[in-house]
């Protein structure tokens, strides 16, 4: 059995002190220890992004993450998307409104890549845009409408 350390995991602005194996992933941390859920675990090699989450504001991987690299890090996950709980986050919205989802189970990671996206200063082009909606796997929805909710949400976060 491998020693655990003692981290403090700041997710969606609570604090989650833990003991953990180091070779624990952040993914697995975050649903196991922290009863978040929403994260979702696919392909476990960093390939289908359905664990990703933002870190420091970046979305990352969770997956290839460590959960003692988490530590000390701004960690948000989709359950951190809404601003109060009740209301939805413009890509909550426009995942919603332009059928950007089908069986789900990618759209956690969906979501919070184009979270990036709506948050940051720059808005991407249409090819940067496919490029990073490429990085995620989704087998149901052939991207398009994937592509017209985030590029919806762009827009209306700019309005």
């Amino acid at each position: 059995m491998t020693a655990k350390m003692g981290i403090t995991l700041k997710v969606n602005d609570s604090e989650y002190v833990l003991d953990v194996e180091p070779r624990k992933s952040l993914a697995d941390a975050i649903r196991e220890d922290c009863g978040l859920t929403g994260t979702h675990l696919g392909c476990e090699h960093g390939v289908c992004g359905s664990c990703t989450i933002l870190c420091d504001g970046e979305p990352v991987r969770s997956c290839l993450m460590l959960a003692v690299q988490g530590s000390g890090r701004e960690l948000r996950t989709v359950e951190g998307l809404s601003p109060d709980g009740e209301t939805l986050h413009p890509v909550q919205e426009a995942f919603w409104k332009h059928h950007g989802l089908q069986c789900g189970f990618c759209t956690p990671g969906f979501l919070m890549l184009a979270a990036s996206l709506v948050e940051r200063e720059t808005v991407p082009d249409d090819d940067e845009l496919d490029h990073l909606i490429a990085s995620n796997l989704c087998r149901c929805t052939g991207y398009q409408n994937i592509r017209t909710a985030i590029r919806a949400a762009i827009e209306e976060s700019r309005a």
